[in-house]
């Protein structure tokens, strides 16, 4: 089995460790990269067998074609690399949003390709083939939606090589998905950012600094995130994050209103949501 990988980031060189660590049906792992110095250190990891700088000659003669760019990538990458794909070929990504991606597949890819498109739920806050990880994907949820053209087939090796890896297949479809992601990773992303920045910004953020502890730490997590994935992430699924800050502005002004008036009901509130958060847990 011959997959090639392209993009060696976090995702992509995570896959690959992935991959070769198990040895999943014999794979040869091809990855193709922007700047040498990436291929090599995902070659010295062992994430590939190989890498190439020529999308055409990463994608000749690949079974399956991972794509783990930024979403606003991937249109150009389809037309680019639509000429080169044999006959049954499989193809998939790892975008945090699908709706937008199943529609450039359906356009620019041939109907002998089999798509799949794909998003592990999955990641850190820090990015790079350096933050490559093999066990990355291991109880993680990994969403699939099989695109109109795609072969029963073309399902069964992606489900294989995800349950390979130790994430969990739930098929979805693409419109709910980007509805339900952008509640509970979008809306954070963009709550981590507006922390950072309504802190750090401030005339006292020297003094705040010194005092921010795991609290802070936490909650920001997400800043930390590769500035062009989450853009991407942003631009391609906008009505759906704005509802979810919309919603999320509603709540912070009710709690804005109980702390004005110095409202005692704000217990019920912190109670209701701390309850809320424990069954979660208790679940997961």
């Amino acid at each position: 089995m011959r997959v090639t990988i392209i993009g060696l980031g976090l995702i992509g060189g995570s896959l690959g460790l992935a991959l070769k660590r198990l040895n999943w049906r014999a794979v040869e792992v091809v990855g193709w990269v922007r700047r040498l110095e990436t291929g090599q250190t995902a070659l010295k990891m062992g994430a590939v067998d190989r890498f190439e700088l020529s999308l055409e000659i990463a994608v000749q003669d690949a079974d399956v074609v991972f794509i783990a760019t930024p979403v606003l990538t991937i249109k150009e990458i389809f037309t680019q690399i639509a000429p080169h794909l044999h006959e049954d070929c499989i193809v998939t990504d790892t975008a945090s949003t699908k709706f937008q991606v199943m529609r450039w597949a359906q356009e620019l890819l041939p109907a002998k390709v089999s798509f799949i498109g794909g998003h592990p739920m999955a990641g850190k806050e820090i990015f790079g083939i350096q933050a490559a990880d093999a066990s990355l994907f291991q109880g993680c949820v990994y969403c699939l939606v099989p695109g109109k053209h795609a072969a029963p087939t073309a399902m069964e090796v992606i489900r294989d090589m995800v349950g390979a890896v130790g994430a969990i297949p739930l098929s979805i479809d693409a419109a709910e998905h980007d509805k339900l992601v952008a509640g509970i990773s979008h809306l954070p992303l963009l709550l981590s950012i507006a922390l950072v920045l309504s802190t750090t910004q401030s005339s006292s953020w020297h003094q705040m600094a010194r005092l921010a502890s795991t609290g802070f730490r936490d909650l920001t997590r997400l800043a930390s995130g590769n500035p062009e994935i989450n853009s991407s992430i942003c631009l391609t699924n906008q009505s759906a994050i704005i509802h979810w800050i919309d919603k999320f502005s509603e709540e912070l002004r009710t709690l804005r209103e109980l702390v004005s008036k110095g409202d005692s009901g704000i217990q019920d509130v912190l109670f209701t949501a701390s309850e809320a958060r424990r069954k979660w847990l208790e679940k997961h």
